[in-house]
């Protein structure tokens, strides 16, 4: 199936978002430990190849709070960034409620249940977590891809 855009975690946003306002920033920033500036390439040719990179309101606040853990003048560049790129970013709202009452959101809280509501096989997600990523998975093999597979297959 032919992708229209693909939704993203909130912990590849942060990284998204912290490479486009600077990979320098992305060893200093604590949120980011696991990262290089290898895998925010990695992340940005991936999400070039794909035609829009959806958002819900979840992914965007989570993201924007663990943006918040960085100091200024950094902060509000990173915040400057995220800001841009919710604005070129379609947003997609699923009810509180409707997420809550998803199964799985006691497990996997309500970000992620959310995201899965959004998720299909032409729009999937993009996920480090490994939890989530078998969530969506199991809805459609094609519903979601695993940013690490990515990363250690050298993709």
């Amino acid at each position: 199936m032919v992708s229209s855009g693909i939704y993203v975690d909130a912990n590849l946003l942060v990284l998204l978002v912290v490479g486009l306002t600077g990979k320098g920033l992305i060893a200093k920033h604590r949120r980011l430990r696991e990262y290089t500036v290898d895998d925010y390439d990695l992340l940005y040719r991936f999400l070039k190849r794909s035609r829009q990179v959806f958002v819900t309101p979840n992914t965007v606040t989570e993201a924007s709070n663990l943006l918040a853990y960085h100091g200024e003048p950094e902060r509000s560049a990173l915040m400057n960034a995220l800001g841009k790129l919710i604005e070129e970013s379609p947003e997609t709202v699923i009810p509180s409620k409707e997420a809550s009452s998803d199964s799985r959101f006691i497990r996997l809280g309500l970000t992620d249940a959310a995201l899965l509501q959004a998720v299909s096989p032409t729009t999937p997600l993009l996920t480090v977590d490994l939890d989530l990523f078998l969530a969506a998975s199991a809805q459609s093999s094609e519903a979601a891809i695993n940013f690490n597979h990515l990363r250690f297959a050298g993709a």
